[in-house]
């Protein structure tokens, strides 16, 4: 069909008692997947980059950014591009001529109030551009180069009277919260607190949005989004279908010097990944 915008995802999706998954890209085999396991599913997705993504590819966004771009474009169901977890104010002001719709701007490890105060400067740039802005209040723990953060850590769960005066104060579009969630789990075994998901639905005027997801079991996830929650993401689920078909691929073929057999293997799976996760994610509740 054609790239899109998250906020017209995001709103169908709410509107509609479902939610719209949101996966993170590495690589073009990744885009690539994220397409093919869409359209297999017949569902829209967004395509998430991180901050961290850009700085593997050198600090330079461009490049992958219009590689996606164009991914979602020669797609036969919606994409949207999203830039997550954005920290840097300059990654922030590149992202708007990068042909992103929406971002995430991540303020969370600062005190209440000094996230407050970045995070509506960040809303007041990225409405001035156009921009979807998603902000985190709560600690989901598990980012990359910080110690793990338990579940019922003080801070580690998002208040819902904070939240709403949060939401108000700052303007954003969408909220990502800590309900037992947590960033780079290879294996599914979280319990979210779905009463805690509810009373923030309650208590907040915009979509709310679940970090972490790759560690949450097919049954929490249909009741997370039964609940409250809206946007999605994934993305070490998808590494370790990506890793693991690489690797297995290499040990059949140990001789094999052309990247382009395992990258197959690897796109394949990852496809078969987001396929299923759509499945779940996008089931009215």
């Amino acid at each position: 069909m054609s790239l899109v915008t998250t906020a017209e995802l995001v709103a169908e999706a709410a509107g509609a008692g479902r939610g719209v998954a949101a996966f993170n890209v590495i690589t073009l085999e990744h885009a690539e997947a994220v397409a093919a396991g869409a359209e297999a599913a017949e569902a829209p997705a967004v395509l998430q980059i991180s901050q961290n993504a850009v700085s593997f590819h050198g600090g330079r966004v461009l490049p992958l950014a219009s590689a996606v771009a164009a991914v979602a474009r020669a797609s036969s169901t919606r994409l949207s591009l999203h830039l997550d977890h954005v920290r840097d104010p300059e990654l922030l002001r590149a992202s708007a001529s990068a042909g992103f719709s929406s971002v995430m701007f991540d303020a969370s490890t600062l005190p209440y109030r000094d996230n407050v105060t970045a995070t509506a400067e960040a809303v007041r740039w990225a409405h001035r551009h156009g921009l979807w802005l998603e902000s985190e209040l709560g600690r989901v723990g598990g980012k990359a180069g910080e110690p793990p953060l338990g579940a019922h850590a003080p801070g580690a769960r998002t208040d819902p009277d904070e939240a709403a005066a949060y939401v108000s104060a700052t303007g954003v579009d969408a909220l990502a919260v800590a309900v037992g969630n947590s960033h780079a789990m290879t294996e599914r075994t979280a319990t979210l607190d779905h009463g805690l998901i509810d009373a923030l639905r309650r208590a907040v005027p915009v979509p709310l949005v679940l970090h972490g997801s790759s560690g949450v079991p097919d049954g929490e996830l249909r009741a997370a989004v039964g609940a409250g929650m809206v946007k999605v993401n994934i993305g070490t689920a998808l590494n370790v279908a990506f890793t693991r078909a690489v690797r297995g691929h290499l040990e059949d073929d140990a001789t094999g010097v052309d990247p382009r057999g395992y990258l197959a293997s690897a796109r394949e799976a990852t496809a078969l990944a987001v396929t299923r996760c759509l499945r779940v994610v996008t089931l009215p509740s």
